[in-house]
């Protein structure tokens, strides 16, 4: 399944939620950010994970070390952008399964992972 079907899966899912769809696909500072979305007053930063078989993991699981300090690092920036408003954010995971003859399988993980130092 392609990047954008991925997303799309996912900001739908997440749209049904009730969540505002905000931005999709930032690239800033030479990071990514997939959804920036709102959660009521909470600014969600939303990174989508998919694959077509968990033979080696769930999608989750790619969200490691690194792409949290790249996440967290991408939120800053963005932040800055709009002059650190005062806003609580947060981050989530949309895993999306794509297995083959069946719609595809969703499991979002609010607020995923914190930050371990404030900016």
């Amino acid at each position: 399944m392609s990047d954008r079907g991925e997303k799309k899966e996912a900001a739908f899912f997440l749209h049904n939620l009730g969540y505002k769809i905000l931005l999709k696909n930032v690239k800033i500072e030479g990071y990514e950010l997939d959804l920036v979305c709102r959660d009521k007053e909470v600014l969600v930063f939303v990174e989508v994970k998919s694959r077509s078989s968990i033979q080696y993991g769930f999608p989750y699981e790619a969200v490691d070390a690194q792409k949290k300090r790249n996440l967290i690092a991408a939120a800053h920036a963005y932040l800055k952008l709009l002059k650190y408003p005062v806003a609580a954010y947060r981050f989530d995971i949309v895993e999306v399964l794509f297995f083959k003859g069946t719609r595809p399988k969703i499991t979002h993980y609010p607020n995923a992972f914190g930050i371990e130092s404030g900016f």
